[in-house]
C-alpha cells in the first residue's frame, strides 16, 4: 500500500498551522526602490541554518530551529524534526545580517569543499564549509561563508537581475547555475575563484528560475513563456522543450529521486513531467476557493507563484495568487491541505520535513506545519532504484508491466 494523507482533523498532519513569523523591523535608510518583498527563502542542506531576503537589501541568517520568538519557538521545536543535540552543537551560532548593497532575489545554500581553504579565508581547518549565494538586482552574486558572515566572491556576468539559484549537488558543492532577466542562464566554479564555465542561451523572455535535478544530471529554467527548457549538466546542450502550459512558467522542482519535474505557470497548471522522455504524465488545476478568501479582497487570479516538492517525494506545496498554500498528495492528483497565506510568493520545504516556509510580497516570512507521513517500502524503493536509473533503462528490465508503470510514475 503507498502512504496515504493522514485523516483530516488531526493537526500534526492535517491542516497546516502557523508556527511562526518573521517581519521586517523598521524601513532601513536605503532607496524606495529597495524594497521588501521576499522572493526566495532557502534552508541550508543539513537544515541547520535559514536564509531570508527580507527586503531593503538585507538578508538574514538564522540557526534552526529558530530561537528568540515566542510563544511559537516552542511549537517549532516540538514539531521540528530536527534533533536537539544536533541544534546544540553548532557552536553557539548566533543569527547575521548580510548587507548585499543591492535589491536580493535570489538564495542558495551549498556544502562547500574547496581545494585551497586558507587561499579563501575560510575560518578553521575544516575539509568543507557551508556557503550562501545570493543574487542580485544589478546582475551581481554575492557568496557568503555562512558561520564567518564573511564574503568569498562577487561574481560578475550577468546584466540584469539575477531571478534564481541553484548549486549543482555534489561532493565539491562548487559548481553553481544562475538565472536572470538578462535572457541567459550561467554556469559558475567556485573551486576555480567563481569562474564562468558557460552562458546557456535559448529563452526569449527573462529567466525566472532555474533547478538542478537531485542527481545532478539535468537542469530545469523557465521564462516568460510556456514552454520550460531541460538542459544537460554534463554537455550544457538543450535536451528538450517541454510544452504544454498555456501561460507563462514561473517556478519549477524537481522530485527527489530525479524522476519527475514538476512546472507551475501563470496558467493554474501544475504539470508533472517525465524529465528523461519529456512526457506529461500529469495536471493539477488550481480551482479558486472563493469561501476560503477574504470577500473584501481583491482578489482576480489564482496563478501560481511557486512549487517545490517535499523531502522524501510524496506531496507538492504550491503558492498562488489566490492567497493559498496547497499541499497535494501527488498520489490523489489533488490538495489534502490549504493555509491563506496573503501575498506570497515563494515556499520550501524544510529538509528533514514537517515545516514549509513561504515568503510574501510585504516582507514576510511564515512558517507552517504540513503533512508529513511515513513512506511505504514500496515508495522507498522506487526512490532509491530512480536515483540510479532512468525511464529508459527501467523500461528494459525484465520486470512486470505494472512494476514498471509504478517505477516510472505512470500510476500517477
Amino acid at each position: 500500500m503507498e502512504a496515504r494523507p493522514a485523516p483530516e482533523g488531526e493537526d500534526a498532519e492535517g491542516e497546516p498551522l502557523l508556527v511562526a513569523e518573521l517581519k521586517p523591523g523598521q524601513p532601513q535608510p536605503y532607496d524606495w526602490k529597495s524594497s521588501c518583498e521576499t522572493w526566495s527563502v532557502a534552508f541550508s542542506p543539513d537544515g541547520a541554518w535559514f536564509a531570508w531576503s527580507q527586503g531593503h537589501c538585507l538578508v538574514k541568517l538564522l540557526p534552526w530551529p529558530l530561537e528568540g520568538i515566542e510563544p511559537t519557538c516552542k511549537a517549532l521545536e516540538c514539531k521540528s524534526p530536527y534533533p536537539k543535540a544536533e541544534a546544540k552543537g553548532r557552536g553557539g551560532s548566533k543569527e547575521k545580517t548580510l548587507e548585499c548593497g543591492k535589491i536580493v532575489w535570489g538564495l542558495a545554500f551549498s556544502a562547500w569543499t574547496p581545494s585551497h581553504p586558507k587561499k579563501h579565508s575560510l575560518r578553521g581547518s575544516s575539509a568543507s564549509c557551508l556557503v550562501l549565494a545570493t543574487g542580485l538586482n544589478d546582475g551581481q552574486i554575492k557568496i557568503w561563508e555562512v558561520q564567518t558572515g564573511c564574503l568569498l566572491f562577487n561574481l560578475l556576468g550577468h546584466q540584469d537581475v539575477v531571478r534564481d539559484l541553484s548549486f549543482v549537488p555534489g561532493e565539491s558543492g562548487s559548481v553553481l547555475v544562475s538565472a536572470s532577466r538578462d535572457k541567459t542562464l550561467r554556469i559558475w566554479d567556485l573551486s576555480q575563484n567563481g569562474k564562468q564555465l558557460k552562458v546557456l542561451s535559448g529563452h526569449v523572455q527573462w529567466v525566472y528560475c532555474c533547478c538542478v535535478s537531485p542527481d545532478g544530471q539535468m537542469l530545469c529554467s523557465a521564462a516568460g513563456e510556456k514552454s520550460a527548457l531541460l538542459w544537460s549538466m554534463r554537455s550544457y546542450i538543450l535536451l528538450r522543450r517541454l510544452e504544454g502550459h498555456q501561460g507563462c512558467v514561473v517556478s519549477c522542482d524537481f522530485s527527489p529521486d530525479s524522476a519527475l519535474l514538476a512546472t507551475a505557470s501563470y496558467d493554474t497548471f501544475v504539470i508533472l513531467w517525465d524529465p528523461c522522455t519529456g512526457e506529461q504524465l500529469r495536471s493539477l488545476c488550481h480551482f479558486p476557493l472563493q469561501p476560503i478568501l477574504d470577500h473584501n479582497s481583491d482578489f482576480h487570479s489564482n496563478s501560481l507563484r511557486s512549487v517545490c516538492f517535499s523531502p522524501e517525494g510524496l506531496y507538492l506545496a504550491t503558492v498562488a495568487d489566490d492567497r493559498l498554500l496547497r499541499i497535494w498528495a501527488l498520489e490523489l492528483g489533488s490538495p489534502v491541505a490549504f493555509a491563506l497565506v496573503k501575498n506570497g510568493l515563494c515556499c520550501t520545504y524544510y529538509p528533514h520535513g514537517g515545516i514549509i516556509a513561504t515568503g510574501t510580497r510585504d516582507g514576510h516570512t511564515q512558517f507552517w506545519t504540513v503533512p508529513q507521513v511515513l513512506s511505504s517500502l514500496k515508495h522507498l524503493c522506487r526512490k532509491v532504484l530512480r536515483g540510479r536509473y532512468t525511464t529508459h533503462q527501467v523500461s528494459v528490465l525484465p520486470i512486470p508491466t505494472k512494476m514498471k508503470e509504478f517505477l516510472t510514475y505512470r500510476t500517477l
